[in-house]
């Protein structure tokens, strides 16, 4: 054979080579691209091949889990018995012509937001005032106002807001409003838990516990104070 012909044969496997490697890219790249269409176009949605394999172990984007758009339980607030109200007397409890002053709570609201692991952030809204009586006079008055997430008889949060509320010579009354959020319900709890607000700092007395319907994740509700209340 001669050195024209060898020449021509070297050349003919090289192009062969060549032509061999373009058509096995041509194949991977179908293959690929099969692959992203039989998976319902998962695979052009999320990265490239190569990132899908490394987040997700595969070469397609796993699917997303439904979002849970059920409303969070969330109970009307409760004011226990004897709670709405605080009396001091200068004389005798009960004789409203010695009445110095009483602290009463007015409206209170509440709103409810599910959190991604299933528990509850509960936020309380407090509005309440401070009326002088006979026996009083100007000032600044405090009063505690314990705020409560309990589950049957258990308390899962509780917390002790201290409101001051100044009232001006010549005037009746002041007024006193907050907010406490962040009040956590475990997700175990998030569907059976009352909301409770009293003014005073010591745990109320146990009351049978009734089973509420779950309600608006917000509400604003009036308390209605009663006079006669115990004395502070």
């Amino acid at each position: 054979m001669g050195p024209m012909m060898r020449r021509e044969r070297d050349l003919g496997m090289d192009l062969g080579k060549v032509k061999g490697w373009r058509r096995f890219g041509l194949v991977l790249a179908t293959a690929l691209a099969a692959s992203a269409l039989g998976t319902g176009g998962t695979f052009a949605e999320e990265g490239n091949f190569f990132t899908n394999m490394l987040k997700y172990g595969g070469t397609t984007v796993p699917p997303s889990q439904p979002a849970d758009t059920d409303p969070p339980y969330c109970p009307t607030v409760a004011v226990p018995e004897g709670g709405a109200a605080i009396q001091s007397y200068a004389g005798r409890a009960g004789d409203s012509t010695s009445l110095r002053h009483q602290v009463t709570i007015g409206r209170l609201a509440r709103e409810c937001a599910k959190i991604q692991d299933g528990s509850v952030s509960v936020k309380v809204g407090v509005e309440g005032q401070v009326l002088l009586g006979p026996a009083g006079k100007a000032g600044r008055f405090d009063a505690p106002v314990t705020i409560s997430i309990k589950a049957g008889d258990k308390v899962v949060v509780s917390r002790v807001h201290r409101v001051s509320v100044a009232v001006a010579s010549g005037a009746a009354q002041g007024l006193f409003s907050f907010v406490e959020d962040n009040l956590l319900v475990p997700a175990a709890m998030s569907r059976d838990y009352d909301i409770e607000v009293r003014l005073g700092g010591a745990p109320p007395k146990a009351a049978p516990r009734k089973k509420k319907p779950a309600l608006a994740n917000t509400s604003e509700d009036r308390v209605a104070a009663p006079v006669t209340d115990a004395a502070e």
